[in-house]
């Protein structure tokens, strides 16, 4: 199965907050193909500094983490047009970045891990979600 992890799965795992053993899971399943938006490196990297990272231990990091994805996806021109969808049928403010990380997923038919009030707004039917503050690992269906 394939999953884009959102950036804050990514916070979840490397501050080994609530849920970060699902993603840790994700991570050792030979079955799981992950994928991030190349967005999220940025994301992932703001908030590293904001937490009191150095700009080389945050260069550290993100090198370390994208070594376990088997894609980084590109925000193209499809990807970018989705996000301007994902974002018009969503019924609140969604972000632009949650957009353009929603739709990376959409893009790659992939089920979206996260812990974000946002991408729970997302319509179901526009991609899968596996929610990370649920609890036990539940995806709502796309």
């Amino acid at each position: 199965m394939r999953y884009v992890l959102d950036t804050s799965a990514l916070l979840a795992h490397h501050r080994q907050e609530f849920g970060w053993e699902r993603v840790q899971a994700l991570f050792e399943a030979e079955e799981a193909e992950l994928m991030l938006a190349s967005v999220s490196l940025t994301e992932f990297g703001r908030r590293l500094h904001e937490l009191g990272f150095d700009e080389a231990a945050v260069e550290e990091t993100l090198s370390a983490y994208q070594l376990l994805f088997a894609e980084v996806v590109q925000v193209d021109a499809a990807v970018a047009r989705a996000a301007f969808v994902v974002g018009c049928r969503t019924p609140h403010r969604l972000p632009l970045a949650d957009a353009l990380i929603a739709a990376a997923a959409q893009a790659r038919e992939a089920v979206l891990v996260h812990r974000d009030e946002h991408m729970r707004q997302i319509p179901a039917e526009m991609v899968q979600q596996q929610d990370l503050a649920a609890g036990p690992a539940t995806i709502s269906e796309g």
